[in-house]
């Protein structure tokens, strides 16, 4: 269900909500460049069903409500316009909002794809509100390597990328050895996603089997 959330700043923003209101784990599910659309309303429903409580924040509002792209190349280019016009303080900001908004008592995590692959990362890194994170192929993690997580964190990456090389995966390696990082021999961008030509369900299965033991070691279950 479409709920507000207020951001320490006063920003409004909507979300979308999913899963038991009483639920002992919580997650922060992050949009990719396409806001909060069909594709990310699955993955929101995926882990809800699973029994966490998910929220799954508009990044887009602060520049233009309701913004639901597809993934063809004009819905990229927009996509990233609007990505480029938003401050990264200010989404962490929003982030921050839709954990204060899980379950008071459940133990938060959060997990990204895409542009939100990046943004859990600055959640682990630049906030203390999760007690874990999942980076799907966010591609500003190499150049934010040097930051620390505060939590536990997981990174899945597609082999053939073409927009996140194998040299900057093996740097975060390189800087964050206590990182887990998996690598996904076939697979590039967005591989986890259903609605992309280039996703792969293979890898998509064993990534989400990885997460949700992830999620269990730092969550409980």
């Amino acid at each position: 269900m479409q709920i507000e959330l207020a951001a320490a700043d006063g920003h409004r923003l909507s979300a979308w909500r999913e899963g038991p209101r009483d639920a002992r784990r919580a997650l922060v599910v992050v949009q990719e460049i396409f806001g909060v659309n069909r594709h990310m309303r699955h993955v929101c429903s995926e882990f809800a069903a699973r029994g966490f409580a998910v929220i799954c924040p508009a990044l887009f509002d602060r520049v233009e409500p309701g913004v639901e792209l597809g993934y063809a190349e004009a819905d990229v280019k927009r996509g990233i316009a609007l990505r480029g016009r938003i401050d990264p303080g200010a989404t962490l900001l929003d982030i921050e909002a839709a954990a204060i908004a899980l379950p008071s008592t459940a133990r938060r995590a959060i997990v990204g794809y895409c542009w939100g692959g990046t943004v859990a990362w600055h959640g682990a890194t630049r906030s203390q509100c999760f007690r874990a994170a999942i980076g799907y192929y966010g591609g500003g993690i190499a150049a934010a390597r040097e930051e620390v997580p505060s939590c536990p964190t997981q990174l899945h990456f597609g082999a053939e990328d073409h927009g996140i090389p194998l040299r900057d995966v093996e740097a975060v390696k390189a800087a964050r050895p206590e990182v887990e990082v998996f690598v996904y021999a076939g697979a590039g961008h967005g591989f986890a996603c259903e609605e992309r030509a280039s996703f792969h369900p293979a890898a998509t299965e064993q990534a989400l089997a990885r997460s949700l033991d992830f999620l269990d070691r730092n969550l409980g279950q």
